[in-house]
């Protein structure tokens, strides 16, 4: 079954932000030929030397209206006739003249009616009649306006890229025992690469070394150092805090977890919500209606008003234009869901466009994988029972046979251990099959595996054994039942919280699928109070059930970590995929990427989703009522083109202040 066209669809089309100034894309930039997920990094003065040229044409505008106004208010008899037309006309074409070039390029696209046409002829307009101060504050405003809008989005950006972008642009490459300073683009998968203490990784790599910790945060968002051991993988973005170390390189400068995330973030922008395309929609049928009723109020009064006069009717009608003019929504609302996704990116989440942020809101049906999603995904030690021995002693010596294993079991009991099983003597050690080990520890005879095992040499043993659900490793000692040591998946911390959370949020319905055991599968859900919850599954059968509450009419988001997860992650109206220690299917095909792998931040998903559309709904109905409050008093006369300024203008600014207002909350 696939998902809903009208949220799934990457539309990877025009303008989410349409302005002269970011008509192409929301934000600043690449130039041609850089990489695509990351501009380039320019130094500060080139930068604040680009950024202060932008703005020259609309102080210098600024100035010359102000000037202008100045004089008129005087009523300095030199500043009239030519000499007045030139100095509004120069103010005017600063701020705009790219206004009146995107309109007229529309219009030879066939593309007429959208708000740089209503504001052109209502300037123009203004000029007719010989309001040359009106004309004007209507383009610089709106230029004002377009820059706080610039400055908004690249915040915006900058608060998404500030934890994972940056990457190295060298590496040290180990080759024929030769060190050498490199491009990342240029080391093959296979190489060695070396990473010094307070170095960032430039590439994904298996640890050569023995160990270090690393800062995580610019994935993860965990402020935590993470000790990597070898044999473990390393991502790009990660920072070195410990030791000298090597890495084998794994996967190409493209195709590291860091590439992955920052392309995912310049896409994520491109995926409109429907709120987006209900207001493109809108405007496309919206402004040529406002068109016709502003050529109607400026002629249809001659046929009813006995003191008509053409340019009093005009001025009305211009009035109209520019108030009906829907900047407000066409920035503010993308803007809006634009902020989202930053707040949630500094958070530890990473939604791949704004659909999903108006999705997740309507969520009714949480479902969740169990291993690796609600526990931690690694075998530990939880109980250890002894009859005899001391408990120490009892776990060095199983121990020190399990040492000879490599099955998970086996290591989680090491683990749990410590060192004392190091200095005993093992010998003829010998795997039954299915059943466990056999072997001489100092001098005793030991049998470590399942009940099986004890039932095969006919040893007797505890009858509570059958009753406990999880993993159990049983322990005989010379012919003689001793103990039994329990394993199972740790849960994780915040997991508990984070069911209580969705609960809080709304979420009547939370369902754990697992492919593990029933019986330790319902033992999570009862201590996590979760509502339903099914083991034993195949990958087949979690399509299934995702897909029979989908048909009982169930919004669902389902999150999972592994490749057995996929389907489902592609099947439910929210796939969301547990970034860090996921597998790369997951990750592929997920809507919401939470970077932490804490359960939590599931919780925290939905609550910056409905912060988001409340402001956009915020914005709009702010936008919508004042429009039409200063609509009906142009429509009498009562409002001047200043009023219109800022019914346009001005409710754009305070929407833009409003979207922004997302990045300073804390989720």
């Amino acid at each position: 079954m696939a998902k809903d066209k009208d949220y799934k669809d990457a539309e990877l089309q025009d303008p989410t932000i349409t302005s002269p100034r970011t008509a192409e894309e929301p934000g600043p930039k690449p130039e041609k030929g850089e990489d695509s997920c990351c501009p380039p990094q320019h130094n500060g003065a080139g930068k604040n030397e680009e950024e202060r040229s932008s703005f020259i044409p609309t102080i210098v505008s600024l100035i010359l209206l102000l000037f202008g106004i100045g004089l008129d208010f005087f009523d300095v008899e030199w500043f009239q006739g030519y000499l007045r037309l030139i100095v509004f006309g120069v103010a005017y074409v600063l701020v705009g003249g790219k206004v009146v070039q995107h309109a007229v390029t529309n219009i030879a696209k066939g593309n007429i009616f959208n708000e740089f046409f209503l504001m052109t002829i209502a300037t123009l307009g203004a000029f007719y009649i010989g309001e040359y101060a009106e004309g004007v504050a209507v383009m610089l405003f709106y230029v004002i306006g377009e820059h706080f809008q610039e400055a908004a989005v690249a915040r915006s950006r900058r608060s998404i890229k500030a934890l994972i972008d940056n990457r190295p642009e060298e590496v040290t490459l180990i080759k024929n025992g030769q060190v050498s300073i490199v491009n990342p683009k240029n080391v093959n998968i296979g190489e060695i690469i070396q990473i010094k203490p307070g170095e960032k990784v430039a590439l994904d790599g298996e640890m050569l070394s023995e160990s270090s910790s690393f800062n995580t945060a610019a994935l993860t968002g965990e402020s935590k150092p993470d000790t990597k051991k070898k044999g473990e993988t390393v991502l790009a973005g990660m920072i070195n805090l410990d030791k000298l170390v090597e890495l084998k390189v794994t996967s190409g400068y493209e195709d590291s977890a860091l590439s992955k995330i920052l392309k995912l973030v310049e896409e994520a922008g491109g995926r409109k919500a429907k709120t987006q395309k209900f207001i493109t929609r809108f405007a496309k049928i919206y402004t040529p209606i406002v068109v016709f009723f502003a050529i109607g109020l400026a002629l249809l009064p001659y046929f009813f008003v006995d003191a008509y006069i053409f340019e009093d009717w005009l001025y009305r009608a211009l009035v109209f234009l520019v108030i009906s003019c829907p900047c407000a929504l066409v920035i503010s609302i993308p803007l809006g869901y634009f902020g989202g996704i930053g707040a949630a990116s500094r958070n530890g989440l990473l939604f791949k466009g704004s659909n999903f942020l108006d999705l997740i809101t309507k969520v009714d049906t949480v479902v969740m994988d169990k291993t690796g999603t609600l526990t931690e995904g690694v075998f530990k030690v939880q109980e250890v029972k002894v009859q005899s021995l001391e408990k120490d002693r009892f776990l060095a010596l199983t121990a020190a046979l399990e040492s000879k294993s490599t099955h998970p079991i086996a290591s989680a009991v090491v683990e749990h251990s410590g060192n004392a099983f190091k200095q005993l003597k093992v010998q003829n050690v010998e795997e039954i099959a299915g059943h466990g080990l056999k072997g001489t520890v100092d001098g005793k005879e030991l049998l470590v595996g399942n009940a099986k095992l004890l039932r095969k040499f006919n040893i007797s043993y505890a009858p509570e054994i059958e009753e406990i659900v999880e993993t159990i490793v049983v322990v005989a000692m010379d012919g003689k039942y001793e103990g039994y040591i329990t394993i199972a998946d740790q849960i994780k911390e915040d997991a508990a919280l984070a069911i209580k959370q969705l609960r809080e949020y709304g979420i009547d319905n939370i369902v754990m699928l697992s492919g593990d055991k029933d019986s330790i599968v319902q033992k999570v859900a009862r201590q996590l109070k979760i509502d339903k919850a099914y083991g034993g599954l195949l990958p087949q059968d979690k399509v299934a059930k995702v897909d029979e509450l989908k048909k009982q009419g169930k919004k669902v988001a389902f999150v999972g970590d592994g490749i057995n997860d996929a389907p489902v992650i592609t099947l439910a109206d929210v796939g969301m995929a547990m970034g860090a220690l996921g597998s790369d299917a997951a990750i592929e095909t997920a809507d919401v990427v939470i970077q932490t792998d804490q359960p939590g931040k599931i919780g925290t998903a939905i609550k910056i989703g409905k912060k988001t559309r409340q402001i956009v709904w915020q914005n709009i109905g702010l936008a919508f009522g004042v429009k039409a409050l200063v609509l009906i008093f142009g429509a009498f006369g009562v409002a001047s083109l200043w009023e219109a300024v800022f019914a346009d203008v001005g409710v754009a600014f305070l929407a833009i202040l409003n979207a922004v207002r997302l990045q300073r909350i804390k989720f």
